[in-house]
């Protein structure tokens, strides 16, 4: 077999052997750098795990706030440094539980939140000054991310000591996704909104995390995943300097999230390659001067479309191997995916296992002895030079057509990861592409599994406690807060302080995101008839 018929994940030849003579022309110096030292192709600090090992940061929410909350303390309790918040789609749609297109989905893929009072209770006991707390939350991210500093300063935590992120990557939705509700540039107007509101409150707060993973779980290559993640960041920092922000004010509070896959060798050039190209973006493109605001921190997370709902005691392997690719990619933070997910949502059992699989690595191997232990490798240090000239294509492209937003309305980035999602099934379908217990090494008969169990009545307990919140607030101080919010909208102020308000009158998410549906409309992609 020639080399030529090997190809990574985005389509690079892999050669079979790799020499020096692969890395002619290669200046360690210029391209590869110390770890902790620009342009931080091996890790933003010196010491990397050496000190102390990532975030150990388990993805959860289901059902009601109760519920998730019960979950939160087993993870806690089990050894976790970080939660990470997954709504329900009716939450992510800025839509109460009781609205008309909520029905069959309030608690299903995340915990429901309609107000402050869910809130509470989804984090109650929770030591928000000691816990880091990330939030996949998009659309009305700003709602949720006020929410959790007003619980937070009613238990008298300063909110400039708490740490965490919120997703806030409405581009991505866009392309991928589709939990966006407003245009793109009223959108991006949230989001610097965001930017400067914590930059002053909570100064502390990863404002974005610019997201490649849902990108790559649509399909995407892992050239496309970053060079369509960095095309995103690229445009938030446009739109943050445009709202009169200063780069090295808010730049060192941007995060990002890519996927890491079975792939090891490609995944971990992946990561190196994307900290070197961000790094010359924010210091030659942007003028950037703080160091900080150059180092592209990332948290990362196993791949939840390659786990199989055949075999699934299979995943258990396979999220070992994308944790590790991770490890070695230098990641900031990692969550690793139960092995049941194919089937339902986790069981307590399944994810207590995915964290454990972190503390193995962690502590029972050698790879938090040395930084960045694969530097140096010819097939590592080739592969990472092969991905930065196919990303860096991408980008251009994306810069011809004026930019990522331009680019979405146009429907370049979707119909790029559309057809590289047609090619990967067609592999697997032709048996080009192996898929152990899918399309080889199959069993036969049906294998059972016990699987998370919700509560079927999750609906009518939100719509209750719905109807008692809105019996019981102040229906003075509620149409005030929400008259100066919608007017607040219709303005160039910032919008935060007026949610903040609306909010403490006991406002709900989806009263809150229909003053700014009435105002701006909502997005239409220009595809969908």
């Amino acid at each position: 077999m020639s080399d030529e018929s090997i190809h990574t994940e985005s389509g690079l030849i892999f050669k079979t052997s790799y020499s020096d003579a692969d890395l002619a022309g290669w200046i360690p110096a210029e391209r590869l750098g110390l770890p902790g030292g620009y342009p931080y192709t091996r890790g933003i600090h010196s010491s990397m795990y050496v000190g102390r090992p990532w975030t150990m940061r388990q993805y959860a929410g289901f059902g009601s706030a109760r519920e998730s909350n019960a979950r939160y303390h087993q993870l806690v309790a089990a050894g976790t440094g970080g939660l990470s918040v997954a709504f329900d789609l009716p939450t992510q749609m800025g839509m109460d539980s009781d609205a008309e297109l909520a029905a069959g989905e309030v608690g299903k893929v995340g915990v429901a939140i309609d107000s402050i009072e869910d809130m509470r209770q989804l984090f109650d006991g929770i030591p928000l000054d000691k816990v880091s707390t990330s939030m996949t939350i998009n659309a009305p991210a700003a709602i949720l991310l006020l929410m959790y500093q007003i619980i937070a300063e009613e238990r008298g935590i300063d909110a400039k000591q708490l740490t965490g992120t919120i997703q806030n990557d409405v581009l991505k939705e866009y392309i991928a996704r589709g939990t966006y509700i407003f245009p793109p540039r009223q959108s991006l107007r949230l989001i610097t909104d965001i930017f400067s509101y914590c930059q002053e409150n909570l100064p502390k707060w990863n404002t974005i995390s610019i997201s490649g993973y849902h990108m790559a779980e649509a399909g995407a290559t892992p050239a496309q995943e970053v060079a369509f993640t960095l095309a995103n960041g690229i445009e938030y920092v446009r739109a943050a300097l445009v709202a009169g922000l200063d780069i090295d004010e808010f730049a060192p509070r941007l995060a990002f999230f890519f996927v890491s896959r079975t792939t090891i060798l490609e995944e971990v050039a992946k990561f190196r390659v994307a900290r070197r190209i961000w790094a010359g973006i924010m210091r030659d493109d942007f003028g950037a001067k703080n160091e900080k605001s150059l180092m592209l921190r990332f948290h990362t997370q196993t791949a939840g479309v390659q786990l199989t709902a055949q075999q699934p005691e299979l995943n258990l392997v396979r999220v070992a191997v994308q944790a590790l690719a991770a490890i070695f990619g230098g990641t900031q933070s990692l969550h690793t995916n139960s092995y049941d997910e194919a089937i339902a949502l986790p069981t307590a059992k399944a994810a207590r296992l995915a964290l454990r699989t972190q503390q193995v690595l962690a502590y029972e191997t050698d790879v938090t002895k040395t930084v960045d232990p694969l530097a140096g490798s010819y097939a590592i240090e080739s592969l990472t030079d092969d991905l930065e000239i196919e990303i860096r294509r991408l980008l251009e492209a994306i810069e011809e057509m004026g930019g990522a937003a331009a680019a979405i309305e146009s429907g370049f980035q979707k119909s790029e990861i559309e057809h590289s999602a047609y090619d990967f099934a067609l592999e697997i379908d032709r048996g080009e592409r192996i898929v152990v217990g899918v399309n080889r090494f199959q069993i036969d008969g049906d294998e059972h599994y016990e699987s998370l169990r919700l509560d079927p009545t999750i609906g009518q307990v939100q719509r209750e406690s719905l109807a008692r919140l809105r019996a019981s607030r102040d229906a003075g101080l509620h149409e005030e807060a929400m008259h100066q919010f919608a007017i607040a909208v219709e303005g160039e102020v910032n919008l935060l302080p007026f949610i903040k308000r609306a909010l403490l009158a006991k406002a709900t998410i989806g009263e809150i995101c229909d003053v700014m549906r009435s105002a701006w409309g909502v997005y239409r992609p220009s595809d969908i008839f």
